[in-house]
């Protein structure tokens, strides 16, 4: 695995020297980070990088995953889509059961951190046991929060305004609330398996493998198989594409174990391809991170329909290996594409295909917004920038005497 030191020729060394200061600063500090998966989604993937990286600093960083079964993930969800505008009610048995989950799982975790970050909805209620030791915590939350269905909010403010700072992606999802806000957009690394360099040859062999015709253009999406991905929708704008363009799409990616709609979404995707044989359809292993970076690297245009977006870091993974992308002007994910600069931003299936033909037709064009994406995220969407931001947020809880005090 790569190390902080590693990154000096893409970021700087300067960059570099300002994280091994800060993590001498932290040196003293225990940091903690609480999600509901250890496997499957954009939290654990940045988890899996960041938790080294710290420790590679000098400072102690520990990762707990909470427990639940079923029932739980299927409230979870529900309460992911209400965040996300889905009309859907909560009866006060699931809000009961949700914190009985929690509950059980505050039991189980050891809280000894002066920084405890909480991920996402699922493991909020563990705030509640705060109050046995004096740390400082943080909602970290990933998803898109713009317009949330009122009763989950309500449900849910009652804890964000429990931690000390909460912290959104992008600043639409800035709420009113007495807690602390901090924007800290998520990131890519640049060395991991899904985005390093790859041999040509490689990528040669991943679309022989799936038997995917590298002579036409390419059309990719790389989601797990999620409604607010738009799969479905990414279908159609591929057939409004074909009448004019022999062209093949991919939609490619996985599950969450907290996901528990993934199947039938799959199921959908299945009926809306009708049996087309220039569609694939991949449903990929965790341990597909290489071929998912062939994938990108070998496809003409690269998609993020998304109906609703937390951040959306595919978007990020593909600029940053200079392709053309497409994608929903929801969420985040303004934030990583500059509108006919560093990428296309759409808003409906005609606009989808309407670029997608022109990016096709147009490919000087469509290399010229790969290289200013490339230099987009190179600036400001790799790790090595988040991990500094959570840094800085873990010291300004502390001044030098408590840090010393510790």
């Amino acid at each position: 695995m790569a190390t902080v030191k590693d990154y000096a020729d893409i970021t700087g060394q300067s960059v570099i020297d300002e994280l091994f200061i800060l993590g001498d600063r932290a040196s003293r500090l225990k940091i903690q980070h609480v999600n509901s998966t250890a496997v499957g989604g954009g939290v654990a993937e940045i988890l899996t990088r960041l938790i080294p990286m710290f420790c590679q600093l000098g400072v102690t960083s520990t990762w707990d995953v909470i427990k639940g079964g079923d029932r739980f993930y299927l409230i979870t969800k529900k309460m992911h889509n209400a965040l996300h505008g889905v009309d859907v009610t909560f009866t006060q048995d699931e809000f009961d059961y949700f914190l009985q989950i929690n509950r059980e799982n505050s039991e189980s975790i050891v809280f000894d951190s002066d920084v405890v970050f909480i991920h996402d909805p699922q493991p909020i209620g563990l705030v509640d046991v705060r109050g046995k030791r004096d740390s400082k915590w943080v909602w970290r939350c990933h998803i898109d929060f713009s317009e949330p269905k009122e009763q989950i909010w309500l449900f849910l403010k009652n804890y964000i305004e429990k931690f000390d700072s909460a912290i959104f992606s992008a600043p639409a999802f800035s709420r009113s609330i007495a807690t602390r806000q901090v924007l800290i957009s998520p990131s890519i690394d640049p060395l991991s398996d899904k985005n390093k360099d790859l041999d040509q040859n490689y990528i040669d062999s991943v679309f022989n493998k799936y038997k995917i015709d590298r002579s036409r253009p390419i059309i990719t999406q790389i989601s797990r198989f999620d409604y607010l991905k738009d799969p479905v929708g990414v279908i159609q704008a591929y057939k409004q594409v074909k009448r004019y363009i022999d062209c093949q799409l991919v939609l490619a990616g996985g599950g969450a174990t907290d996901d528990p709609e993934g199947e039938k979404v799959l199921a959908d995707v299945n009926k809306a391809a009708d049996d087309d044989k220039d569609i694939f359809i991949l449903l990929l292993p965790p341990s597909s991170d290489l071929e998912i970076n062939a994938l990108q690297r070998g496809s003409t245009v690269v998609m993020q329909k998304s109906l609703r977006e937390g951040f959306g870091l595919t978007v990020a993974e593909a600029l940053w290996k200079s392709k053309p992308v497409i994608a929903s002007a929801v969420g985040g994910i303004p934030l990583q594409i500059k509108h006919k600069y560093g990428g296309i931003l759409t808003h409906s299936i005609e606009g989808t295909a309407y670029w997608i033909k022109q990016l096709i037709n147009e490919p000087k064009y469509a290399a010229e917004l790969g290289k200013n994406g490339y230099e987009h995220i190179r600036q400001n969407f790799l790790i090595t920038r988040q991990l500094r931001d959570y840094l800085l947020l873990a010291l300004s809880f502390y001044t030098d005497s408590d840090i010393i005090d510790l």
